[in-house]
């Protein structure tokens, strides 16, 4: 890899252009987000009943959230390489599925289509980590603003897809896994080769913010194309032109962020020696072989540990501080680390369960149709995501305060909101919602540019996916006891009653595990208000010039 790490001048095209590619490879990785659309046809060809389908979903959360693999090795592969094995796993996962599902396979086993469910959501996951990184990396001043912009478009992915599902694939789920399974791999053949490392730079310009805030209003430009397409779609009927050109104007509006390389290209600014040669002494240090010489360490790390054990040898190197680069093996040891990985467990799980469970709280709450509340929890954690990302960047660059402040704030709201699911009212259903969805959405964008902010980006890929479990760990344990306080009240309704099929209606549904769910974001504002206080020195000297200054550890 050391051949491939040419450092390509920061603030050119390639970085741009890298980033405009992840956005399409954000949106192509979220397949794992239209479940429900082939989940009812995946039920009926596998035979199977409502607990066992819940189980398959279980393997798309499961899978998205494995990414640690793909954390491990995107210091020692190509950004390329990572994005082949996401498509493999596409590629296989999703076609197991068409197969079932088309007839083609019929008698696939249900074992089999758990394991490809998990398969191709982790492709997602290689994905996922190839971009954030690699962005995060080529831009190290605007990790709040990449962060949300990757996460925004990705938390799209469900309404894109579902654009395509209504208006070109006339609602047929085989078309869709079909789509899936060539789409993804193809989407990644075709941008592969512009996510790859560039040389990031310290010089903050204008025009770097102005590249930024334009990125970030076409997304929010997508955002409410989006949401104005499916109500479309669902006053009146559409017919074939028009739906191919709403399919058109989506595309276009995804190809926006284009346009900065675009415009770079059409008008090059005129070059200033003295500003080049400022610009070339404020690069990160080696920053020509930043991006992929990472596994120097990596492949010592063991020699050196266990020669450390056997006397051999001393270990000399000093303890990183906040804000340099960590090793994993020495963030772990961190409680900063572990508070992040609780404030995960509690935020992002408890709002997963709520996101898995949505069909039925809005039944019990007596919502007739459930997919608005599934649409206005998309858009509104789209908007958390980029938000949080936009908000962050001006706490820590005009405040010099914490992006986990932010954090502090949506766990106090998710209090609030979970009481307001408790009320298992009609009326504030759609409340309720719209908040939760934003504080998730600010959650996820939130804890990945802290995360690098405190820890580094040399190995931001292993320790931002290890944090990640929190996710699949806390859903699972929330889900168990929403599944075990529903089947209760279900027993309790049903109690004389000759249909077994009847669902809970009414507060006590949910009741104790929205309260429960209160009670955790309790605990998570205490959690993050501590980390808060914890962290506040460390962004005061990262951002004490209003800017982000890295630091200059000599253990690297």
């Amino acid at each position: 890899m050391r051949g491939g790490a040419a450092a390509v001048k920061a603030g050119s095209r390639p970085p741009w252009l890298g980033l405009g590619a992840a956005v399409w490879l954000q949106v192509a990785g979220g397949g794992s987000s239209t479940f429900a659309l082939y989940s009812h046809a995946l039920k009926v060809a596998l035979g199977a009943d409502q607990r066992r389908l819940a189980l398959l979903g279980v393997a798309c959360d499961v899978g998205e959230n494995l990414g640690l693999l793909p954390g491990v090795l995107c210091n020692r592969l190509h950004p390329a390489l990572l994005l082949l094995v996401g498509a493999g796993a596409c590629l296989l996962g999703y076609g197991a599925a068409w197969l079932l599902v088309s007839g083609v396979a019929p008698a696939l086993p249900y074992w089999l289509i758990w394991f490809a469910l998990t398969l191709s959501a982790n492709g997602g996951a290689w994905l996922g980590t190839a971009v954030l990184v690699t962005n995060m990396r080529n831009f190290p001043l605007s990790r709040g603003a990449v962060a949300g912009i990757l996460k925004g478009y990705s938390g799209l992915s469900a309404a894109v897809y579902t654009e395509i599902y209504t208006g070109v694939l006339g609602d047929s789920p085989t078309k869709l896994l079909l789509f899936l399974t060539l789409g993804i791999p193809a989407i990644c053949l075709l941008t592969m080769y512009f996510v790859r490392p560039c040389a990031p730079s310290l010089v903050e310009t204008n025009a770097e913010q102005v590249h930024f805030m334009f990125v970030q209003m076409a997304s929010v430009v997508l955002g409410i194309y989006l949401v104005g397409a499916t109500i479309l779609d669902h006053v009146v009927t559409l017919n074939e032109i028009i739906n191919y050109s709403l399919l058109a104007i989506m595309v276009l509006l995804i190809f926006a962020p284009l346009a900065i390389p675009l415009k770079m290209t059409l008008f090059p600014r005129s070059k200033n020696p003295a500003t080049d040669n400022d610009q070339k002494e404020s690069l990160l240090p080696s920053s020509s072989e930043s991006n992929l010489n990472f596994e120097d360490e990596d492949s010592f790390d063991i020699d050196i540990l266990l020669a450390e054990g056997e006397g051999a040898i001393k270990p000399e190197r000093r303890r990183p501080r906040r804000g340099e680069d960590f090793r994993f093996r020495e963030a772990i040891l961190k409680a900063d680390f572990w508070l992040l990985f609780a404030i995960y467990f509690v935020g992002v799980g408890s709002g997963i369960t709520v996101l898995n469970n949505l069909a039925q709280i809005g039944i019990a709450a007596g919502a007739v149709d459930t997919t608005i509340s599934l649409s206005v929890f998309s858009f509104c954690n789209f908007f958390g995501r980029l938000g949080g990302g936009a908000v962050s960047e001006y706490l820590v660059r005009a405040r010099t305060l914490p992006r986990s402040l932010l954090i502090v704030c949506t766990q106090v709201v998710m209090i609030i909101t979970y009481l307001l699911f408790a009320l298992g009212h009609h009326a504030t259903l759609h409340v309720s919602v719209a908040l939760l969805g934003i504080c998730y959405g600010v959650q996820f964008s939130v804890i990945i540019s802290t995360s690098s902010e405190l820890f580094g980006l040399k190995h931001f890929g292993k320790i931002y996916n290890f944090i990640a479990l929190a996710n699949p760990v806390g859903a699972f344990l929330f889900n168990t006891l929403a599944g075990y306080v529903y089947d209760l009240e279900v027993e309790r309704q049903k109690a004389g009653v000759v249909d077994t099929d009847i669902a809970c209606h009414g507060p006590n549904c949910f009741r104790l595990t929205f309260y429960v769910f209160s009670g955790a974001a309790c605990l998570g504002t205490l959690l993050s208000t501590v980390l808060t206080v914890r962290v506040r020195p460390v962004y005061q000297m990262l951002y004490a010039g209003g800017s982000f200054s890295q630091p200059r550890n000599s253990g690297h």
